[in-house]
């Protein structure tokens, strides 16, 4: 247990300084950590829709919700595993959201009145009604849905984070209880609102602490005089995250790779070009993206909410002077692919006028996934037209297409359709 505020205060510092813990590789440094928060909205909202239109299905596999839980996931570190409490499980008939109609619906309508809440009392209010329904094996794990529509009010919550708490201030709470829940989050905010000086406004920071504290990747106080044995097991466990960290650089800088390919590609068949908003201070190569990329998308007959999306696409190349958009390009690695596809048939939803073509860089061995994604039944009905183009080939050919093509025409070369 922490006993005083010079001791947490050294903890929060270890906490923070360390490259391989969530505080670095997640909450800090994470661009993706932008995108997941508006590709799950945007899900949330199809889950409410679904539920209300009467298309939500008896299973979690294939729906809307499946969705949500994979961008949650793809967060990795903190949320490895909040899917799985979604899963049905026939056996057990639980969690009681798929059979049940009437439990169905409480779900929907929780989540949009969470989704709509102006304040945090809303959010509370709304877990106690939902509570109240008893829905079988429906419990806390919903916090991690929660915490992406409002990080400022709910911290996400699983086993790990549980472990930590009760490690770090000596209670005994139990994982899958709403009222538990709901007494850790109060002694969290407590905590966040005195140490937030040194965590953030954002709960993530601090549940990305109690979260390696219960993985054991984090030491406490009176820890470090633990048999050998236990020592070794946490060094063992911080060489495996530092392999994850190191991998995960290595996704971000072919990211960035294919990132520049593309806006030089553009550039050189004479088209404005411009890179993600959040990733305008990368760069590849020595070449900041800042110096090659305008500065910021023109203003687009959309609404702000579709904008932020659209300025969030990887790389949009536009015709000189008239601010069309002539191609876009969703860049994807281990993230979900489903998840950039509704950034582009956003873009095209909204801008019909423009014609733009529409494509996926991905690597080689996720073609086959691809192809699935971009048949689903939800894309199709769309009538949206994703080509792909493998990373191998963007790679290969990116000199050749700057110096032989003349329009954006020159990428039917190597990309390929459905």
């Amino acid at each position: 247990m922490i006993h005083d505020i010079a001791t947490f205060t050294k903890l929060i510092h270890e906490y923070k300084q360390s490259p391989d813990l969530t505080y670095q590789s997640w909450f800090l440094h994470n661009e993706d950590r932008l995108k997941a928060f508006r590709s799950i909205r945007r899900g949330v909202l199809q889950v409410i829709s679904d539920v209300k239109g009467g298309s939500f299905p008896n299973d979690f596999k294939g729906s809307s919700l499946e969705f949500v839980l994979t961008c949650i996931t793809e967060q990795k570190q903190v949320f490895e595993g909040a899917s799985h409490p979604f899963y049905w499980k026939p056996k057990l008939r639980i969690p009681d959201i798929y059979e049940n109609q009437d439990h169905k619906r409480y779900f929907g309508q929780f989540l949009e009145c969470c989704l709509k809440a102006t304040k945090p009392e809303t959010i509370v209010n709304e877990i106690n009604r939902l509570d109240g329904y008893k829905i079988k094996g429906l419990g806390p794990a919903v916090a991690s849905i929660l915490y992406f529509l409002h990080p400022t009010w709910v911290p996400p919550f699983n086993t790990a984070i549980i472990n930590g708490y009760n490690r770090l201030f000596n209670e005994k709470r139990k994982l899958g209880s709403w009222s538990e829940y709901l007494a850790i989050r109060d002694k969290m905010l407590a905590i966040n609102s005195e140490y937030r000086h040194i965590l953030s406004n954002d709960l993530g920071a601090l549940a990305g602490l109690l979260f390696e504290v219960g993985s054991g990747n984090l030491l406490v106080p009176g820890l470090a005089d633990q048999p050998a044995a236990e020592r070794e097991k946490v060094e063992k466990q911080l060489s495996k995250r530092h392999k994850d960290v190191v991998s995960d650089q290595q996704e971000e800088q072919t990211h960035s790779e294919m990132q520049h390919h593309l806006l030089t590609i553009g550039r050189a068949l004479g088209y404005d070009v411009a890179v993600a908003r959040n990733d305008m201070s990368r760069q590849y190569n020595g070449q900041a993206f800042s110096f090659i990329s305008l500065p910021s998308l023109p203003i687009l007959p959309v609404s702000s909410e579709t904008a932020q999306t659209i300025s969030l696409i990887d790389a949009v190349w536009l015709e000189k002077n008239t601010g069309r958009i002539i191609c876009a390009f969703e860049v994807e690695k281990s993230t979900s692919i489903y998840s950039g596809i509704l950034r582009l048939t956003d873009l095209t939803c909204s801008l019909p006028d423009h014609a733009t073509t529409l494509y996926l860089v991905i690597p080689d061995s996720r073609r086959k996934e691809v192809e699935m994604q971009l048949t689903r039944p939800s894309i199709r009905q769309t009538n949206t037209l994703i080509r792909y183009i493998l990373m191998s080939e963007l790679r290969t050919h990116c000199d050749a297409l700057c110096k032989f093509g003349d329009s954006h025409r020159v990428l039917d070369k190597i990309a390929r359709s459905v």
